[in-house]
């Protein structure tokens, strides 16, 4: 039990929330951005051809 009350203090686990709430927030963006880079690749590939 002291155990976790000491993890869940301690700095690391507030660095860990933080980059976790960062990406929370940038995830929409990300996969935006990586649906449009997959979608422009099929695109390129298939005026290769």
């Amino acid at each position: 039990m002291l155990l976790s009350i000491l993890l869940q203090d301690s700095t690391a686990y507030d660095t860990g929330y933080s980059i976790g709430y960062a990406i929370g927030q940038n995830l929409p963006y990300i996969v935006v951005i990586l649906i449009a880079f997959f979608v422009f690749l099929y695109f390129k590939n298939k005026s290769k051809k």
